[in-house]
């Protein structure tokens, strides 16, 4: 549903969340593969008031993953509030993915499988002003010396979607995605920071 519509009645309201419901569900099991019948049957509604909603898997993939990014960007604001400058970009790379575990079809959107299902779009607002508080997060951390010296903005998605990758694509419960983060964390932290990196005189002396 656009932006600009009307607010939806009670019974279409209702319609429409039962959509997003059932969608969630079948592209939890089935990944892009999901079909639209199957999700009108899902969700125990009739083709017509899907296609009322929803015009095609695009739209609604779309409407999915708008969801999402409207919380995405209190959750960046709430790790800029951290005072400590590595521990906040740690909060918004490790509540991002967390918003994403269990959606499979936010995970496949994010991961860029099957774009050209996805109408970003419908997105630009959501997606911009993420990235404006990740920038600030991650320009922050730069400056106090917590990262790396050359992690960027850019870097983001790259790291969110290799954490996601495992996420998605290990079987059921077996996907150890937390230790695939710590190690990426790891990876971009700053070496003069890091609390449990020793250079070698350390080790020789003990």
């Amino acid at each position: 549903m656009a932006q600009t519509e009307r607010p939806l009645r009670a019974d279409a309201r209702r319609n429409r969340e039962r959509i997003m419901a059932a969608a969630g569900e079948l592209f939890a099991r089935r990944g892009r593969e999901a079909q639209m019948d199957d999700i009108a049957a899902h969700a125990g509604l009739g083709m017509g008031t899907l296609y009322r909603h929803f015009p095609n898997k695009q739209a609604l993939l779309t409407a999915m993953v708008r969801e999402r990014f409207r919380g995405m960007a209190e959750l960046g604001r709430a790790a800029e509030r951290i005072d400590d400058p590595g521990e906040a970009f740690e909060a918004i790379l490790r509540g991002y993915l967390e918003a994403a575990d269990g959606d499979a079809a936010f995970q496949l959107a994010l991961m860029g499988s099957g774009s050209g299902e996805l109408d970003w779009g419908g997105l630009e607002r959501e997606k911009a002003e993420f990235a404006e508080v990740v920038t600030r997060i991650i320009e922050r951390a730069v400056a106090a010396g917590a990262v790396r010296a050359d992690l960027t903005m850019a870097d983001f998605p790259t790291l969110a979607r290799g954490v996601m990758s495992t996420m998605y694509f290990a079987p059921a419960g077996n996907a150890d995605w937390r230790r695939h983060l710590q190690l990426t964390l790891e990876g971009v932290r700053s070496r003069s920071t890091d609390p449990g990196r020793r250079t070698g005189a350390d080790r020789a002396t003990g």
